[in-house]
């Protein structure tokens, strides 16, 4: 049997900055955690409703609260983090450090499919934090080329860490003991797909480039790209996501009409940027519509986004029916 190498291995040989490793070492330790609590939620009387709402308005989930305390926790006891900003709280919050790094993240993408145990997952961005002086929310607002690290944990029937920190993507897979071992040492996203992820049920209130190109996909061979395409959906970006990263596929959720006055439903700060980010280091794409979502300038830190990515030829010719 081949001995796997571990993550402290890899993060030895990896040529980031050891302080970058060092926080992604913490929020790796906090995932591991959180994947425990996950996996015992229905037994330890976790699961359903927490009887609040968050700063997105969204009804919180008993696990919401734990997994945000879990990682709020690891990465106060970190003196490399200054600063931390999550889906779950309304402002940024600091450490008392200074220098070093910022964090956000989504602690538990998809908690809705909890309950039913399907896939969900955490999502996290590492970024620079200003020097000398205590970070404010301002300081959170850089594009997301300017993340030093982004990465996920899947909580599926493995549990797996995908991560990039100075280049490429790799994934690491939780065992028994603990330990996350290196399962997919060149993680690289085919330019063609015959598979897009949607939900379906919004199509009637969808801008009209979507729906063409989805319309494009459901008219199969006999349409206009003259081949059958698969449908997947889980609810669950993480889910959605890492099936792309593992075969390929187009990840899709759009502004539509149900609330015109929000560009879209997905945080550019902690999910849209870091899945990009993966995802351009995979060799897809990422786009709004209209720019790379990396290249947007965040103007608030709870800011939504429509969001294309996935397999590279795809998504530019979402891009393309955009601009027509």
């Amino acid at each position: 049997m081949t001995t796997l190498t571990d993550l402290a291995g890899w993060l030895a040989n990896e040529p980031a900055s050891d302080d970058v490793k060092a926080v992604v070492a913490v929020v790796a330790g906090a995932c591991a955690e959180i994947s425990k609590v996950v996996a015992s939620g229905a037994i330890l009387g976790n699961l359903g409703a927490a009887g609040q709402v968050n700063v997105q308005d969204e009804e919180q989930k008993k696990l919401d609260i734990i997994t945000n305390d879990i990682l709020r926790d690891a990465l106060n006891g970190c003196p490399l983090v200054a600063g931390l900003a999550s889906e779950e709280l309304e402002v940024i919050e600091t450490t008392g450090a200074v220098g070093g790094f910022l964090v956000t993240f989504d602690p538990l993408d998809g908690s809705s499919n909890i309950d039913v145990n399907v896939s969900v997952g955490t999502i996290f961005s590492i970024l620079p934090a200003p020097a000398g002086v205590a970070p404010s929310e301002a300081d959170f607002l850089l594009p997301g080329r300017r993340q030093v690290a982004a990465g996920y944990a899947v909580y599926g029937p493995q549990t797996m860490l995908v991560l990039t920190l100075s280049q490429g993507v790799v994934a690491f897979t939780l065992d028994a003991d603990g330990a996350w071992l290196l399962t997919h040492g060149q993680v690289a996203i085919s330019a063609d797909t015959a598979e897009f992820a949607i939900n379906m049920s919004n199509q009637r209130h969808w801008a009209e480039p979507v729906r063409g190109y989805i319309d494009g996909c459901l008219q199969g061979k006999a349409g206009p790209r003259g081949k059958n395409f698969n449908m997947r959906w889980v609810a669950s970006m993480v889910a959605d996501v890492h099936r792309i990263l593992m075969r390929g596929g187009i990840f899709l959720y759009p502004w539509d009409a149900r609330e015109p006055d929000k560009p879209g439903k997905l945080r550019l700060l902690y999910e849209a940027n870091p899945m990009s980010l993966i995802v351009e280091r995979a060799g897809g794409r990422s786009t709004d519509g209209v720019n790379p979502i990396l290249d947007i300038q965040p103007t608030k830190l709870h800011q939504r986004v429509p969001v294309v990515l996935g397999s590279a030829n795809e998504v530019a010719l979402v891009a393309e029916m955009a601009a027509r």
